[in-house]
């Protein structure tokens, strides 16, 4: 994790941590290095999430752009993937996306994406850090002549979503309700759902740039479980704020996590003759039912450190054509060069109708053990501490107590001010007790 950006661009309390300065200084670097890529005059899309400050950042990230020479379309509300998408498809030269995904409105973030569609680099992310941080490359200002455009270009979603929609086959039959997550995702799931002629009902869809995210969306899929169980749906998917991920409940309202998406995607690609040299790109955190199911059908699978964009490193890397995270991350490079939550969601609603099958049907060919994580508060000092000698030490004695038959993961947010603890197991009493422990212990030994 670097000095500004974490493991998913910049991010952080909007007119606090995240303030108009910051946009500004980082949008400027940035513009430099698309500058120094680009032979004619650069041009930049830039979208936003509901959020109320999105508005207030867009208009610092555009005026940086477009202060050392970079033209600027904005796209308005659109979800992440949608940026990522129009860059290649409008032939821009780089896309920037204000967003804080799944986290409360009172925060906000901004992800760059290169000419290709695909985040930067760690390498151009810390080129940036060192402009703004260290002054390594000096701030050059355009001539009054040269300065940027910035204009609007709100219809440009309309590639993205007939994109999206195209990618699935007639999706009626099966009654699906939609949660927003009073997201991006509202601006976009109407038409890509109508458009695949889904029978769908929209939830969460009134965003006011204060409850993007509150207590529905990928994060709270409890409430959806019961609509959908309530009501007689086979279905329900929920996308986060930024809708680059999603989770789904089945027709009895409980829940199809990131890593279910994977086994059931997994298995129907590789009937398909779709599964890439038999590969799977899950994260460590994913749940060992799915490395079981792996086995079991004969699946490789290549975890990465946490976070979608070491997925995709592994993906393009190795060539694989699936991968993700548990938390609904799901990458399908065949289609996009990034996570899309809509994406997954059409494609897993259209295995349920080629196979035929319920989603508690499709789900039950993984097994899930039982996982429990906690977060402890940490400061930027105490997540360096994790790697003393010390703390190893601890972690290997407690990681024997489990026999075998589970883990302990703990790994600092790349977004937020915490160390995370995973332990899975079989035995749930055991596993709860042992996370608890852990959290107490890890807390003095990092203090």
């Amino acid at each position: 994790m670097g000095r500004i950006f974490g493991t998913d661009g910049v991010r952080g309390i909007a007119n606090k941590k995240l303030d108009v300065e910051l946009a500004l200084a980082i949008s400027r670097a940035a513009g430099i290095i698309i500058k120094t890529e680009s032979e004619n005059k650069p041009k930049v899309i830039v979208g936003r999430d509901t959020r109320l400050s999105g508005t207030m950042l867009e208009a610092a990230v555009a005026a940086g752009l477009s202060s050392v020479g970079c033209d600027v379309e904005l796209l308005g509300v659109v979800p992440t993937p949608a940026v990522a998408y129009l860059v290649n498809e409008l032939g821009v030269d780089g896309g920037v996306m204000i967003t804080a995904s799944h986290n409360p409105y009172e925060y906000n973030g901004i992800k760059y994406f290169g000419s290709t569609g695909f985040k930067l680099t760690d390498e151009q992310e810390e080129r940036i850090e060192r402009i703004v941080l260290d002054g390594s490359e000096p701030i050059e200002l355009a001539e009054t002549g040269d300065i940027g455009r910035v204009t609007q270009n709100y219809e440009a979603v309309e590639y993205y979503v007939d994109h999206i929609s195209g990618t699935v086959g007639d999706l009626s039959g099966i009654k699906i309700a939609v949660d927003c997550a009073n997201g991006a995702s509202y601006a976009t799931a109407k038409k890509i759902f109508a458009k695949a002629k889904a029978d769908a009902v929209f939830l969460n869809c009134e965003p006011n740039g204060t409850n993007v995210n509150l207590e529905c969306g990928s994060l709270f899929t409890d409430g959806l479980g019961k609509y959908v169980k309530e009501n007689g749906f086979d279905i329900g998917v929920a996308f986060d704020g930024d809708a680059d991920r999603c989770l789904a409940v089945d027709e009895n309202g409980e829940l199809i996590d990131g890593d279910m998406f994977m086994a059931i995607l997994a298995k129907r690609f590789s009937k398909e003759g779709r599964l890439n040299k038999g590969m799977l790109i899950p994260t460590i955190m994913s749940n060992m039912g799915l490395f079981k199911f792996a086995e079991e059908n004969g699946i490789s699978c290549y975890p990465t450190k946490v976070g979608d964009r070491y997925v995709l490193e592994s993906l393009l890397k190795l060539g694989a054509s699936l991968g993700g995270e548990q938390s609904g991350h799901i990458i399908i490079p065949e289609y996009m060069t990034t996570g899309d939550g809509e994406l997954s969601a059409l494609m897993l609603i259209e295995t349920m109708k080629l196979s035929g099958k319920k989603a508690s049907e499709l789900k039950s060919i993984m097994s899930v053990y039982p996982q429990v994580m906690v977060n402890i508060d940490a400061t930027p000092e105490m997540k360096e501490k994790l790697s003393d000698p010390e703390v190893k030490s601890y972690l290997d004695i407690e990681s024997a107590r489990l026999d075998g038959d589970g883990r302990i993961l703990v790994r600092p947010s790349g977004t937020e001010p915490f160390i995370r603890i995973m332990i899975e197991g079989k035995d749930n009493e055991k596993i709860n007790a042992l996370v608890l422990e852990c959290a107490e212990t890890l807390k003095n030994l990092l203090s």
